[in-house]
């Protein structure tokens, strides 16, 4: 499995021939987004920053769009998406939680999260966490010290910040990095990961620097 981050929360997933895509920048957004063909699109929020779809509808790839709660199964890429809560544009507003498993590994990805109360039914299924994408910006979204305490919480083998890019965000990562005390963690283009590489991890963050 290959992640690469695109900038902000739009993150892009491949294993294989399949790609997953993340949060996706919209045409609408104010960020410059990037432009790639995916067979599955996660939208956590109707946001214009999130919710760009289009841009990874490419070539001869249509995605399959999942933007709320439910259970998904596509291409044998197991999704569950939970109800939680985000401020983030300045009004209240559902964002989904995403689980998947794909290549025996479990994916959370929080999106714009900004309330750490999870209902009961994604408590008890946010389980055996291999990979963690969490928002650390603030400003309507968790900041840096209870990203990294509820990021703990969940046990995770692997912790990946997000949502730092923005100018109301200035500094999150370098204090994210320090409730972790990892100050010296630098960011890395892409992950390549397998599951037998998980192997002994526990809360390890890995920074994924922007290809925007």
């Amino acid at each position: 499995m290959i992640i690469t981050n695109q900038g902000l929360e739009f993150f892009k997933v491949q294993f294989g021939d399949t790609i997953l895509a993340f949060n996706p920048i919209s045409k609408e957004s104010k960020l410059k987004a990037s432009r790639f063909g995916s067979d599955i699109a996660l939208i956590s929020l109707n946001h214009p920053d999130t919710n760009g779809a289009e841009s990874v509808t490419y070539s001869d790839r249509e995605p399959m769009v999942i933007s709320g709660p439910g259970e998904y199964e596509v291409k044998e890429v197991f999704i569950k998406g939970f109800s939680s809560q985000t401020t983030y544009g300045g009004k209240e507003k559902i964002n989904t939680v995403y689980f998947v498993t794909l290549e025996g590994m479990n994916i959370c990805f929080l999106g714009a999260i900004g309330d750490k109360t999870l209902s009961k039914e994604a408590q008890e299924s946010l389980e055996n966490v291999d990979i963690l994408f969490v928002p650390i910006g603030g400003d309507g979204v968790l900041d840096a010290e209870e990203a990294y305490k509820f990021s703990v919480s969940l046990e995770p083998k692997i912790i990946i910040p997000m949502h730092y890019d923005l100018p109301s965000a200035k500094g999150s990562l370098a204090m994210f990095l320090k409730e972790a005390g990892e100050d010296k963690t630098a960011p890395i283009d892409k992950l390549t990961i397998k599951k037998k590489d998980l192997e002994g991890k526990d809360g390890e963050v890995i920074v994924l620097a922007s290809v925007n």
